[in-house]
């Protein structure tokens, strides 16, 4: 099939076109996917096909047949070839449960509405950004994570606006098993229980997208990030909390440096890249290395345009395992921090967890950024992300360990607001 700029809807949903018109980011060539009759070429060599990248005009295919892998190299249309995998049996996992009972939370309702998570919302002065209104209404939020375990069974999740699940690692297995780290982290935005659980964008509507291979850690698990980034742009989100971050795999040769700390040498930091400029606006967490020896933010946290996110303590220090910039060409990186010790979070039983990392520190942003952005659409997503850090505790005198510090939501509401009355 042939492409055309002027035809988004043969490449695009409505939904990804409109948001386009609303915040001025034109439709071009990278919008189109790879074309099918190379792909049809590449896999009658042999080859078995896995998965795409329009943006990056790259296709990851499987063979175990090293006569396979030369003749893929010596096709005209291949620039180069690199194994991303090296394995057997990688789609052989175990079945799903097909158990449907429900899990209904065991934790005694208190008085206040947001339950265990009013701390961290609290701490943002996300509770007067939700008092005005803004609850995430009308916002699409896409979180990337290895798995969404029980979501679909969780009594806090029974008023989720689900807009679909994608499983980018499995085509056609439920992202409903094999890991609950997703289920924590939606939960910081998406848990809706009275007494119990309320997270910072209740109304939001989301997509679930697994890319993890939690069996092991290889280039491919970057190729399956940015097809679920290019899915979440090619349906339209606003929105994409991303808990994930790569710097070493199980192959040395494959590791990173500090030195690629630019926000534009890995794959997945190119690719962010991308969808900044697609109008996107990513929320990463910083990583947990700040007590180990790499120490720094991981990948693609290092994008100048993603909203990078560390964590602190309740007594708002820099919890010990969050990563710390700077960026290697000197940028400041984190951007903001939040509480990432003792996060309260919905596990895969349905219940109460206070758990460490800034796995949980990015979501908790990502739904106070949505009710910001549902309260000022016309923003763009670059112009948001200044409003926060301008919002923030030491944004005069940011540094390598809190960025700008921690924001204050409810400000950066008022100063937008006030910016658009004097328009007037």
């Amino acid at each position: 099939m042939s492409f055309k700029i002027s035809s988004p809807e043969n490449f695009l949903s409505s939904e990804s076109v409109e948001k386009r018109m609303l915040r001025e980011v034109f439709v071009d060539e990278t919008d189109f996917p790879v074309s099918s009759r190379y792909i049809d070429e590449l896999t009658s060599l042999g080859a078995r096909y896995v998965v795409q990248s329009k943006w990056m005009k790259t296709v990851v295919v499987e063979s175990m047949d090293s006569m396979v892998i030369e003749r893929l190299i010596a096709t005209p249309f291949v620039d180069s070839v690199k194994c991303v995998w090296n394995g057997e049996g990688r789609l052989d996992i175990q079945p799903c449960s097909d158990d449907t009972s429900r899990f209904v939370s065991m934790d005694s309702p208190v008085e206040n509405v947001y339950g265990g998570a009013e701390k961290q919302i609290e701490m943002l002065n996300g509770i007067r950004l939700h008092n005005v209104g803004y609850r995430g209404k009308g916002m699409h939020i896409a979180v990337i994570d290895a798995g969404f375990l029980n979501v679909n069974r969780i009594d806090a999740f029974s008023s989720l606006n689900l807009l679909g699940t994608h499983n980018v690692t499995f085509p056609g297995r439920s992202v409903f098993c094999e890991d609950n780290h997703g289920t924590k982290v939606l939960s910081c935005m998406a848990a809706d229980l009275t007494g119990v659980m309320v997270g910072t964008a209740p109304e939001a509507s989301y997509l679930l997208i697994k890319s993890e291979d939690t069996r092991g850690e290889f280039l491919i698990e970057e190729d399956f990030w940015v097809a679920a980034v290019e899915y979440a742009d090619s349906v339209g989100v606003d929105i994409i909390s991303s808990s994930l971050g790569y710097f070493r795999f199980d192959s040395i040769s494959d590791y990173y440096t500090r030195a690629d700390l630019n926000g534009q040498t890995s794959f997945v930091s190119r690719v962010a890249n991308i969808a900044v400029r697609k109008g996107i606006l990513i929320v990463s967490s910083a990583g947990n290395e700040g007590n180990g020896d790499w120490e720094r933010i991981t990948f693609p946290a290092d994008v100048r345009d993603v909203l990078t996110v560390g964590g602190i303590t309740s007594d708002k220090e820099k919890s010990a395992f969050s990563s710390v910039g700077m960026t290697a060409d000197y940028r400041i990186k984190p951007d903001i921090v939040v509480l990432g010790t003792g996060v309260c979070v919905i596990n895969s039983a349905g219940q109460l967890q206070y758990s460490n990392g800034t796995s949980f520190s990015a979501p908790v942003v990502a739904g106070l950024t949505a009710c910001l952005w549902q309260a000022f659409p016309l923003l763009k997503n670059t112009e948001l992300i200044k409003l926060i850090k301008e919002s923030s505790s030491q944004y005069q005198k940011p540094d390598a360990q809190l960025g700008y510090g921690i924001p204050d939501m409810f400000n950066a509401y008022t100063k937008a607001n006030n910016d658009a009355l004097r328009t007037y």
